[in-house]
């Protein structure tokens, strides 16, 4: 059965680049467009991983995470921060709301399978 993995970005062109790499992968993917519209998305369906964008309107990033983390379903949901945010105060405000990597854009398809292929679990 195939992993589902949730994309969050406001930007559409880049929610594209990310599922065809991730779909090319082998995986499925949902898409949410800012914090708030993934937040809705997620009704008790297994998700395996989300990457998401830190910029984002209606709720960011850091935001969405610590939501995400309140929900029993996804608490142990693995989220990877896909940004160009590159400071160590924002990282670690990512990490202490429970992100788990941290990946800059630009980026490179296969960098973001490597973190993703060591984030989902079996």
């Amino acid at each position: 059965m195939a992993k589902t993995i949730m994309i969050v970005d406001d930007s559409s062109s880049l929610r594209v680049i990310v599922g065809i790499a991730l779909k090319g992968a082998g995986y499925e993917v949902l898409e949410g467009s800012d914090g708030k519209d993934a937040l809705s998305k997620l009704t008790g369906q297994k998700v395996h991983l989300i990457v998401s964008d830190v910029n984002m309107p209606n709720m960011d990033g850091i935001s969405f995470v610590r939501a995400v983390k309140q929900l029993p379903a996804y608490k142990f949901t693995p989220i990877v921060m896909l940004t160009t945010e590159s400071q160590d105060a924002k990282k670690k405000e990512g990490q202490e709301a429970g992100a788990k990597a941290w990946v800059l854009k630009p980026f490179k398809p296969e960098q973001l399978l490597a973190v993703v292929q060591k984030l989902v679990l079996p």
